[in-house]
This record gives C-alpha cells, structure tokens and sequence, in this order.
C-alpha cells in the first residue's frame, strides 16, 4: 500500500515540474541567445593566432572536429590571448559527452562530481575538455542545489546556446572556432573586453547564490585584468558574502592560493576586506586588524603581501606555508600574549597559540598538513630569536626552517613588531666566522663590586717586629 502511494506521489512530482516548466517559458521565456543575436568575429577582427595556442590542444580541437563534434576554446585562454597575455592553460568545450571524448582519447581521463569533465593529458600538460551544459527549469536528478540555491551537483549538457548563460563573466564566454577561427560572442563579451569591465551574465544574486566562490572570482579577475566590476555585479556581494562559509574548506583553500599567488596580493586583499570576503575566509585575522597597536595599524599583513607581489614580479618563488605563517601571526601573538600573562613560558605560550589558531582557521580554509607544519615551525622559531648567549644561537642557524623564520623576524623588524636590532644582530651572526661568533655568544663578565669601606690594617706591634740583632762592640 505504501509503495503503491510513494508511486502516485512520484507521479504527481512529475506531472507538476511538467506543468511549472510550461508555465515558466509562456510567464517568463529563457533568453537563450538565438542565432540573429550572436556576433562572430571572422580571424580579420581578432588578435587570436594559432601560434599562440598549444600544440596539445590543437590537436584535441582538431581530433574532436575529425570526429564530427563541435569543438572551441573558451574560457580565460580566450580572454587572455585577446589580451596578448600568454594562457596558464587551455580549455576545450564541445557537444560531445565525456564518454565520447574518452573514446576519441586513450589519454583521457574522466574527473568531477558536481559536473563531469574529461582531462587528457600529454605529459605535463592536461588539457580539459567540458560538455556544452544545458539550460533547466527545476531541479532533477543530474542538477541538485542546496537550500542557498546552491548548485551541488550539474551534469544536464545542452547545446552553446544554452552553455553560455552558464558561464560565469562575459569575458570568459567567449568561443573560438577551430573551423574557421572565427570568435563566436553571445553576451556582448568582445564590447564589454574592450571596455575592461567585468560583467555576471545573468541575475548577479542568482547566480552568487548558485556558488558563492564566484563572488572571490570576481574579485580576482578584476584585480588581475585591471577591470571595472559591473556595479550590479558588486552591489550583492557585500550581502550575500556570508554564503561562501557553505563551501567546503578544501575549496576554499585553493581559492585563497589563486587570491594571493599570482601576483597582485595586495591589491587583492583591499578589494577582499572592502567587500566583506575576507571576515569570511580569515575571521580570526580580521577581529586582529580590527585594533590598533600603540595607536599605529598593524602593517605586518600588508608588507608580507608586497614582498610577495615583489618577489612573484622578479620570477621568484612564494611559499604558501610562508604566505599563511603571515596572515594568521596576528591571531598566534595575541594567544601568545594572553597566555604568557596567565604565567606560561613564552616558547609554551607560543606552541599553544598556534595549535589554537590552526585550530580555528581549518574550519574557514583547510590547511594541509605539510602547510601547518611549517607554518608551526616559523612561529615557534620567533622566541628563540631572543636567545644570544651560550650555545643555542649555533644551534639554531643549523635548524631547516632558519631562513624562513629569519626572513620572518625581518618582516616583524621592519613592521615594528620586534626590536630592529635584534634583526642586524643575527644579519651579523650568520654571516660572522666561527671565532667571531663565539664572542658574540659569551656571557657578560661580571665585574667585581667594590665595597665603599677603606681597607684597614692592623698596626705592628713591637711583638709582631722582625727581631734585630745588636753586634757587640
């Protein structure tokens, strides 16, 4: 009997999604861009060349095509190349399912849940190939959203038309035709790339709601391309900027690496704490900034961030574990502190308040092991500093972590954080020969105090008088 009732539920569901899809299209119609509407840029009008495109996804679009499919770059390399920007990477979208491309492909692997992609790689380099997605009304079994309007799972695949009004930003749906190497543009994405503006294709709150992270997207791509967030772009995100405390913090995690690793961290984290985003992503960082120190804003953040952009624009290297040590030191020094007046030693005090912040921030940003672990390092290494008698500073410069904790007591030296000359103290150390640094780690002498008494002397006595003998005449 219950069965036969859970079928005529399941009947009825279906029967009314039918009807509110009908509804829905006379009411409210999807403007799914048509023919008449869409504007392709022959190769006259464009800057994109062949040459710039790797070799690897040429030969992907070029197999696809052989095969009878569709197949366009699309995506940031698009936008990129029309910038004269040289593309991190290349991605293929095309009408063919992601089984299919996986039998065009022995290289091909299928990767994804909340929607299905098919990575084939060369070597080093993979190129992802995605299945033009469809336009729905509802939810069914291959879309499910969350009660945010979150999208959780997206596996409905459609036609282009239907694929761009999927897609994030104007500037990111643009399509090149390998056919004829032509820009195929629905959305006015070409007008809105020469305007350097940074448009949502779509409602904005609808689509921030369907995966916040966009909101950090936006903030990037703006940052990075040097455009004009829309202002019916912007204008939702300071609201709707606690929805990204629903994204997995494994996610989130690698978000934070984009916002700060590409080289405008600076410039990223103003626009971040400008739009409320970054209370989310680093809530124990902002009460931190929130307060002044003696009366002067808390600066070490910002110069760790400039270092970094300076480094990144001089081809170096920036350590992520490094990047985080930065951005939760303020949290760890006040638990520090807190602790140290409750009368725990300060290297304790130290061990406990980074354990606690570790703590509190995975549950915002993951962090992998081997990044807490040396973030842990670098703080622990600081009160050691202090240390410049005996045997310990020798010690010390022999630890695996002594550079990026020395490089840290620097951002504090300079910041005002730590005395400055206990920085040129150990820039002197490090560098001083072996004699020269045993004298530099030797005790004090004591000197003797003097007594103010004057010493006194007993007077001889006729007893105490060397005898003397008396020659006789």
């Amino acid at each position: 009997m219950m069965s036969r009732i859970k079928k005529i539920n399941q009947g009825i569901t279906i029967i009314l999604k039918f009807f509110k899809k009908i509804i829905a299209s006379v009411a409210n119609p999807a403007e799914l861009p048509s023919a008449d509407k869409v504007r392709v840029y022959p190769r006259s009008e464009h800057s994109i060349s062949r040459s710039q495109i790797s070799d690897n996804a040429l030969k992907v679009l070029y197999r696809l095509q052989k095969e009878g499919f569709d197949a366009y770059l699309v995506g940031g390399c698009v936008r990129d190349l029309l910038l004269g920007r040289e593309p991190k990477d290349f991605d293929v979208v095309t009408n063919a399912d992601p089984e299919q491309v996986r039998k065009v492909f022995r290289n091909c692997r299928i990767i994804g849940r909340r929607f299905r992609l098919a990575h084939v790689h060369f070597g080093k380099e993979v190129i992802e190939v995605a299945t033009f997605r469809g336009a729905t009304e509802g939810q069914n079994d291959k879309q499910v959203l969350n009660k945010d309007g979150r999208l959780l799972r997206d596996n409905v695949y459609g036609t282009i038309e239907e694929d761009v009004w999927r897609r994030d930003f104007t500037v990111n749906a643009l399509y090149y035709n390998i056919k004829d190497f032509s820009v195929v543009d629905y959305v006015n994405g070409m007008e809105d790339h020469k305007a350097a503006t940074l448009r949502l294709i779509g409602d904005p709150e609808t689509r921030f709601r369907e995966d916040p992270v966009r909101m950090l997207r936006a903030v990037r791509f703006a940052v990075k391309l040097g455009f004009k967030l829309d202002t019916h772009c912007e204008k939702p995100i300071h609201e709707l900027a606690p929805l990204l405390s629903s994204i997995p913090a494994a996610r989130l995690y690698d978000e934070v690496l984009k916002l700060f690793l590409f080289g405008c961290a600076l410039q990223t984290f103003e626009s971040l704490r400008h739009y409320g985003l970054f209370k989310v992503l680093f809530p124990a960082t902002e009460r931190c900034l929130a307060t002044e120190q003696e009366g002067f804003p808390k600066l070490l953040i910002i110069k760790a961030l400039q270092n970094s952009d300076n480094r990144i624009a001089d081809g170096k290297s920036v350590t992520a574990y490094f990047l985080f040590a930065a951005l939760l030191w303020e949290p760890v020094q006040m638990l520090a502190q807190q602790k140290m007046a409750e009368g725990v030693t300060e290297f304790m005090a130290y061990q406990e308040a980074a354990n606690e912040a570790i703590g509190k921030q995975i549950r915002s940003t993951s962090l992998p092991r081997h990044i807490s672990l040396a973030m842990r390092e670098v703080w622990n290494l600081q009160p050691k500093f202090n240390v410049r008698v005996g045997s310990k500073p020798s010690r010390l410069i022999t630890h695996p972590r002594f550079r990026a904790g020395y490089d840290f007591l620097l951002l504090r030296a300079e910041t005002g954080n730590v005395d400055p000359n206990l920085a040129e103290w150990w820039e002197t150390y490090q560098n001083a020969s072996e004699t020269e640094q045993r004298k530099m780690t030797q005790p004090p002498r004591k000197k003797s105090i003097k007594s103010g008494r004057k010493r006194t002397y007993r007077k001889k006595t006729n007893n105490d008088s060397p005898s003397t003998t008396s020659t006789e005449i």
